[in-house]
């Protein structure tokens, strides 16, 4: 047979196919009725399984393909039954009743000191905030938690150095709401107190991000890196200390405490960016949200994770980022983070999220927001 005609058969195949596949979606119908009356959860493993290893056994040589195909009919048909019984209620309502501005003031909590890369993003996301220095990750949330902020601003990742791992476990824990995010672009500098002279320094404090993305500065120059909690703070330190240290931090923060910069843009890459994220107790989506983020848990099944994520790709929503993240005292299970492209005001977003929200463990919707790109 040429192609031509293998395509001709396999379309006269697809027609024979599509009136039962509408049926079996009909059933679905049907099924969704019976567990409006009966209460019954849309999600049933047991069964699930059951069709797919008889349908995996039956079909032979065709077996593993057979049980991807029926999975996506078993995907398609829940989705429909969730969207007719309207799940998710209590997701639902929380969306609802969520404010729809980011206000431009506040208490904002940001981990560092003045002049830090966090303190760009504050003044960028809130122009009129009154802003709060906290020493650790930790005490932002906190914060948050025993409502002395209104809103903390936290990294999540550097496109050089890769995630903030403790922000994302302290989010996973907390489980706060992303309001928004910014990137600001990272350029930073070797810089010292005033009166230390180029080569003098050996040592170099920042935060281990920070000495992660100029690495490649340090080893040439033969510095060897030290910790500290936050570039700026770094900063601070070594104006009230002096002596022959150097520092890696922004110029505004070499500049507000009266340091000497030495070295300019000595990141290892020049279009270094870190995204920051605004977290708050209660839900805040802009009518222009465009960025979603959820948390979830996923049973020891196989193929449980590629399961979930067809379905964005069913939904036609791009994913941007998935973390995963080792939960305490269970030993190799994880919390999934998740960011993708979309808003809850669209109904099928809406109703995808809302399936998940009835179906996984440790679900959480952690917001829907919008995402200002880097300044140029």
């Amino acid at each position: 047979m040429t192609l031509e005609e293998i395509r001709t058969k396999i379309n006269e195949i697809d027609d024979r196919l599509l009136p039962l596949l509408t049926a079996r979606l009909d059933c679905g119908r049907e099924v969704a009725a019976v567990k409006q009356k009966t209460g019954g959860p849309v999600l049933n493993p047991g069964r699930e399984h059951e069709i797919l290893d008889r349908m995996e056994n039956r079909a032979g040589a065709y077996g593993r393909e057979v049980r991807v195909i029926y999975a996506a009919c078993m995907e398609a048909s829940r989705s429909l039954q969730h969207r007719l019984l309207g799940s998710g209620e209590e997701l639902r309502t929380l969306i609802q009743s969520a404010k729809d501005r980011l206000p431009s003031g506040g208490r904002i909590a940001c981990q560092g000191a003045e002049g830090a890369y966090s303190h760009q993003a504050a003044l960028r996301l809130f122009p009129e905030g009154e802003l709060r220095f906290s020493h650790a990750f930790g005490d932002v949330f906190e914060a948050l938690r025993q409502g002395t902020a209104d809103f903390g601003i936290l990294p999540v990742e550097n496109s050089s150095a890769g995630s903030v791992t403790e922000v994302y476990d302290l989010i996973l824990k907390y489980r706060f709401f992303i309001a928004a995010a910014t990137t600001v672009k990272i350029d930073h500098c070797l810089a010292v107190p005033k009166g230390t002279r180029r080569g003098e320094p050996k040592t170099v404090y920042s935060h281990p991000q920070a000495l992660a993305q100029c690495s490649e500065y340090l080893n040439k120059n033969g510095l060897s890196a030290e910790p500290f909690s936050n570039t700026a703070a770094a900063a601070k330190m070594a104006a009230q200390q002096g002596g022959s240290i150097g520092v890696i931090c922004s110029q505004q923060a070499a500049e507000t405490y009266g340091l000497t910069i030495l070295d300019r843009d000595i990141q290892n890459s020049h279009s270094n960016c870190t995204r920051f994220v605004a977290v708050c107790r209660d839900p805040v989506i802009p009518p222009d949200a465009q960025k979603i983020s959820l948390c979830f848990s996923l049973p020891h099944t196989t193929g449980s994770l590629s399961g979930v994520l067809s379905r964005f790709a069913i939904h036609g929503l791009n994913l941007t980022k998935i973390e995963s993240r080792p939960l305490a005292d269970k030993n190799f299970e994880y919390d999934f983070y998740l960011d993708f492209s979309g808003n809850v005001h669209e109904a099928d977003t809406l109703d995808l999220i809302a399936a998940l929200y009835e179906e996984l463990p440790r679900f959480s919707f952690l917001g829907n927001y919008r995402e200002l790109e880097a300044a140029p």
